[in-house]
This record gives C-alpha cells, sequence and structure tokens, in this order.
C-alpha cells in the first residue's frame, strides 16, 4: 500500500488552498444573483448607497438570479418618460433600497454575472476601458515616452494590474499616449487619468514644497506612518480622518524655515496656515505650531478625509483617498496637461468559449503525454501519477494568481502551458533516474532533484527581466509589457513546482521504483 509521505501531504495541502484560493469559501458558484460593476457617481442611486461590489438578489420583490431577469425587472423603467418616476425596490445582500426613480436608472447601474471563481482575467479575456489622451502641448517622441513613464510609475504605485500603456500617431501627426486597463469602466480611467496630479504645499502665497522626490524624500505608507485617525458621525452617513507622514528634503525644510520665519504668533499657532493645493485647487489646510517658527522641520504629517454612507465605506474612501494622495506625492506632477481625446468601453477580443477550448486543448495535451508515457513505462499507475501532479500544479498556478489577483490573459496561459511542460520534462526526468537500477534509489532520486533545481535556476534568472521588476535598472524593461504575464506565471509555475509538486512526485516515483 502506497505510503503518503510528508512532501506528499505538503502537495495535497497546496492543492486544497489553492482550490478555496479560486473558488473561495463558501464556493461563489453557488451564489445567485447579479453583481454591480458601475455605479454613476452622484446619481440617485448611488446617494441612496448603492455601490460596486454589491450582489442585487431581488427587484421588487421579483427574484434575480440571472442577468436576463435584472433586464425583465427594469423593462417598466424604459417605457417612462424623463421627467415621470416609478417606486422601485432594490435589495442586496447588504441592505435594500427604496426610491422614486427615474428611466435613467437604466443607464446608471452596470451589473454583471456573478464570476463563478476569482481568477481575475486581462484585457483580451475580460473586457476593460481605453483612453487616447493628448498633452496641451505638441510631444516629440522622446517627450512621449517620458510622460509614459511618469504615468506607469504611478500607476503602478497605485496598485494597478494588467495597464497597457502605447503610442498612437494621428492623422495630423500628433502624438498620444493610450492606455488600456482591464475590468476597469470609463469613468473609473479617467479619474486615474485625467489629473495632471500637481501637489503643492504653500503657505500664503509662498510655495513650500511640491510632490516628487526633489522635495519630498519618504512617504510613509504602513504602520504608525498612515492611518486613519478617528471615525465620526455626519450629516447623510459617516466620515473618517487619516493621517501619513512625510520627510522632506534639506532644501524643502530650509523653505518651510525661511518662510514661518517671517510670521507672527497667534497663540499656540503662527498666523497662517499650511495650505495643500492638487492641480491648483484647495484641498486641505493645517494650522503650524508656533514651535515650527523658523524651524527646519524635515518631518511633516498630512492629513485628510473619507466619508460615505457606513463607516466601513467611510474607512474604505479615506483609505483611498489617502493612497491617491500618497501617490501623488511619490511620483509628483505629470510633465504636461493633459486632455481625453477619446474614452471608451473595449469588449473582450476572445469570448468564453475561447477560454473553454483553451482548458480543453490543455487537459488534451496532458492526456496525450500521459498516454505516450504509459506506452513508453507500461504502467497505468506512472501515467495515473504524472496527469495528477501535472493538475495539481496547474491548481496551484491558478491559486497563487487569485490570491495575489493576478490578471490571467493570453501570455500568462501560454506561461501556464510552459510550466506544465517544464513540469511533466522534470517528472521524466524523475522517472527515468528512478528506473535506472546502478544506485539506490535515493541515490538516483537526488541526482534527478538536482538536475531539476538546475534548470530551474537557469529559467528563473531568464524570466526576471521579462517580469519588468528590474526595471529601475534598465534591465528588462523594454521586454516587459506584453511579455510580463508569460513571465510572471512560468515563475509561478516552476517555483512552485520545484518546491512542492517535484519533491511529491519523487516519493511517488521511489514508491513505485522500491
Amino acid at each position: 500500500m502506497a505510503k503518503i509521505t510528508f512532501k506528499i501531504w505538503i502537495l495535497i495541502a497546496a492543492v486544497l488552498l489553492s482550490l478555496i484560493s479560486i473558488f473561495s469559501i463558501p464556493p461563489m458558484f453557488l451564489e445567485t444573483g447579479v453583481l454591480v460593476n458601475s455605479v454613476e457617481q452622484n446619481s440617485t442611486i448611488f446617494n441612496d448607497g448603492l455601490r460596486v461590489g454589491m450582489t442585487i438578489i431581488s427587484i421588487n420583490e421579483n427574484p434575480i438570479e440571472t442577468m436576463q431577469d435584472y433586464s425583465f425587472a427594469l423593462a417598466s423603467f424604459a417605457a417612462l418618460e424623463l421627467n415621470q418616476t416609478q417606486k422601485l425596490t432594490i435589495k442586496t445582500k447588504e441592505s435594500e433600497f427604496i426610491n422614486l426613480y427615474s428611466p435613467r436608472i437604466i443607464s446608471d447601474i452596470s451589473v454583471e454575472e456573478i464570476p463563478t471563481t476569482r481568477i481575475k482575467t486581462g484585457l483580451d479575456l475580460r473586457g476593460g476601458a481605453r483612453a487616447f489622451i493628448k498633452a496641451d502641448v505638441p510631444l516629440n517622441d522622446a517627450e512621449l515616452d517620458d510622460l509614459i513613464a511618469v504615468s506607469e510609475q504611478r500607476l503602478n504605485v497605485y496598485g494597478l494590474s494588467d495597464v497597457k500603456f502605447f503610442k498612437v500617431k494621428t492623422s495630423d501627426n500628433d502624438n498620444l499616449m493610450g492606455v488600456e486597463i482591464a475590468g476597469s469602466s470609463p469613468d473609473d480611467l479617467e479619474e486615474l487619468i485625467a489629473k495632471q496630479g500637481k501637489f503643492e504645499a504653500k503657505i500664503g502665497n509662498d510655495t513650500v514644497f511640491i510632490g516628487g522626490d526633489k522635495d519630498i524624500t519618504h512617504v510613509g505608507r504602513t504602520g504608525s506612518d498612515a492611518l486613519i485617525t478617528e471615525c465620526f458621525a455626519v450629516q447623510g452617513g459617516e466620515a473618517c480622518n487619516f493621517r501619513f507622514t512625510i520627510f522632506l528634503s534639506e532644501e524643502a525644510a530650509q523653505r518651510h524655515a525661511d518662510i514661518t520665519d517671517e510670521l507672527m504668533i497667534n497663540g499656540s499657532y503662527l498666523s497662517k496656515k499650511l495650505d495643500f493645493f492638487i492641480d491648483e485647487q484647495l484641498t486641505s489646510s493645517l494650522n503650524i505650531g508656533s514651535d515650527l517658527k523658523g524651524s527646519i522641520a524635515t518631518q511633516i504629517s498630512i492629513s485628510g478625509s473619507g466619508s460615505g454612507v457606513t463607516r466601513n465605506e467611510a474607512i474604505e474612501a479615506a483609505k483611498l483617498e489617502m493612497k491617491k494622495l500618497q501617490t501623488i506625492l511619490i511620483t509628483g506632477s505629470l510633465p504636461y496637461k493633459l486632455e481625453i481625446v477619446k474614452i471608451d468601453k473595449i469588449s473582450p477580443n476572445l469570448s468564453d468559449q475561447f477560454s473553454k477550448q483553451i482548458l480543453m486543448a490543455g487537459l488534451f495535451a496532458i492526456l496525450a503525454v500521459s498516454i505516450v508515457v504509459f506506452i513508453r513505462y507500461r504502467k497505468i499507475k506512472v501515467s495515473i501519477a504524472l496527469i495528477a501532479v501535472s493538475l495539481s500544479e496547474v491548481l496551484i498556478i491558478l491559486g497563487v494568481a487569485s490570491l495575489i489577483k493576478w490578471n490571467l490573459d493570453l501570455p500568462s496561459i501560454a506561461g501556464i502551458i510552459a510550466a506544465i511542460g517544464t513540469g511533466i520534462d522534470s517528472q521524466l526526468i524523475i522517472l527515468d533516474e528512478a528506473r535506472d537500477h546502478h544506485e539506490s534509489v535515493t541515490q538516483r532520486i537526488k541526482k534527478a532533484l538536482f538536475i531539476i533545481a538546475t534548470a530551474f535556476a537557469t529559467t528563473f534568472v531568464a524570466m526576471i527581466p521579462l517580469t519588468g521588476l528590474l526595471g529601475f535598472m534598465g534591465i528588462g524593461a523594454a521586454s516587459a509589457g506584453l511579455l510580463k504575464g508569460f513571465a510572471v506565471t512560468t515563475l509561478i509555475g516552476i517555483t512552485t513546482g520545484v518546491l512542492i509538486s517535484r519533491p511529491a512526485f519523487a516519493d511517488i516515483a521511489k514508491q513505485m521504483e522500491a
């Protein structure tokens, strides 16, 4: 009877955790309703509290299980005149909304089917938003490269994934910047891209410091350097304040000292405040303590707030506002004022049917290899073990991708296929070494694992530049992008393989040849 060793238990545990990561608990495919993926800001339903991510389960007491149910429930609003209203009761898993709504409600809300898994797909499989952006002055190729570099840095700091920038040349020979974000709505993309993000801290009319690494040496983003300080009730809901710390350069600190040295003392504070401006709009102000008069202050505390219908929503809004402000402070302002020439929603290039065909092709490939292995080794157990371990590697890759919220696009799928191929090669090496009876089975397995580890090291080093992780050193920056998904999923596959599935398969092979 086969013994389940510690390494095999690790593989089983990794597969179970991956299944939980992919399907969640309780499983997402058992949920009914439709998922809200967009709500027009400042619309009546938005002000009532409906938010992206909520699940609608009934409308006017009619159960909503599919997109067809949702369309049928709102059909009566399409026949209304623009000045007419009708009572509507929308029930979600979180709350219930009752109000008089106009025909505009149909365009104010966008919904989609509840996904069956937590796997996120890329632009070519899921769709998203695309914008073409023009600077306020004509740009040459080098200047457009600079604009794209700053924009990429801003969105990378913000934490977005699957963002693609590209150059566009119009018929008038103007250079435009194109940007695509998977799973994003045009409104979301406009919010992220349209603003120049010019941050200025002023005392009166004098600028103390601006965003970017020239004046700011460090922006606190974790622990006590960045936190939500308090929440309180306001009219219409809740509000929460945030605070984070920044450190100024010596030049900026000296400017602070020179400017404050000219101010008068009024009680515990100086006569003027430190005002924060974003794109020339005043966002907040801080009193300056009298003890800071003429002082070279290298540490400044930045504060702000966010609001929402509920406390949790207010906390999330405050975190979002803090993240936006931190991003602007880290990256500085864009070098040009931008105008969105065109922005629209783009449909996925590939349908769900294509995804199913890819899955079937992958399973067929594993099955075909297993048949060849059976013909070669004449043992059904060997083929079954190879199929089981190969499928486990796929599940682990998808589980890790779900956990880190990596968007799977076509290059990522190609990376999974490459990882499977590498895994099968490694398993065949283990099988061949295990059948060589010139040494003990333990020594033969160690030799096989050494070969696999060496191959892993060379592949790992080759893939790192393609991920763009070394872009700050100028290594792989040009190659990253289209090949990034391929590199990331390949790295996930070969790393989990060499640490988890290969040792487990080695124990299986050892038992079959013992």
